[in-house]
């Protein structure tokens, strides 16, 4: 028998394809990160030693479980913010069958209150997946709970050029951050808070 964590995913990949394909609602879409992109996000929380991670959409939770598997190989652990309810209720099916929900801490909010009461410093990885629209007005809280030496990941960099470009602009022209843009899956935007 498989691994059936590995089979999770599988069977979300199917799913988030499926279901995006049935139907335009927004807030019904799953929009889910490619696998490549879970491998990345995965190889990156270890590499950094991220035990604080900050994922900003969670929808289904797919995404949720490649930073949950890695934060669990650190003894790290994963916060995860989703407004929808509807997601909400099929991510925390999914964590308690994949075996990982002691390393998930679900949040049903506005990631921009989330973000608002969080502390200085608060997190090692942020990986944030949600209303491209928001990020450039979230953009101070962002930059002010990431931790010094710490991650900012964003999806939808090339899939989505025109909606991440005053976000990119902003990150950019920020003296405190280097940037770089990385063609896997719909294309991740990265950015390295200086340590000091």
């Amino acid at each position: 028998m498989g691994d059936p964590l590995e089979s999770l995913k599988a069977e979300l990949e199917r799913f988030s394809e499926a279901n995006d394909a049935a139907t335009n609602e927004l807030p019904r879409r799953m929009l889910n990160i490619t696998r490549d992109t879970g491998e990345f996000l995965s190889v990156l929380v270890r590499a950094t030693a991220a035990r604080r991670v900050l994922e900003i959409g969670t929808s289904n939770g797919y995404s949720t479980l490649w930073l949950a598997e890695a934060a669990r190989g650190i003894n790290g652990s994963v916060t995860t913010v989703e407004f929808a309810d509807y997601k909400i209720g099929l991510a925390s099916a999914n964590f308690a069958r994949s075996g990982l929900s002691p390393f998930i801490t679900q949040v049903h909010d506005d990631a921009g209150r989330l973000l608002q009461r969080s502390d200085q410093s608060a997190y090692d990885l942020i990986f944030l997946d949600s209303e491209r629209r928001e990020y450039p007005g979230w953009w101070r809280y962002l930059r002010r709970v990431l931790r010094p030496g710490g991650l900012l990941i964003v999806d939808n960099a090339t899939s989505h050029v025109q909606q991440m470009a005053p976000f990119v602009a902003l990150v950019t022209a920020d003296s405190e951050f280097a940037t770089c843009l990385i063609p896997v899956g719909k294309g991740e935007f990265l950015a390295v808070k200086a340590s000091s």
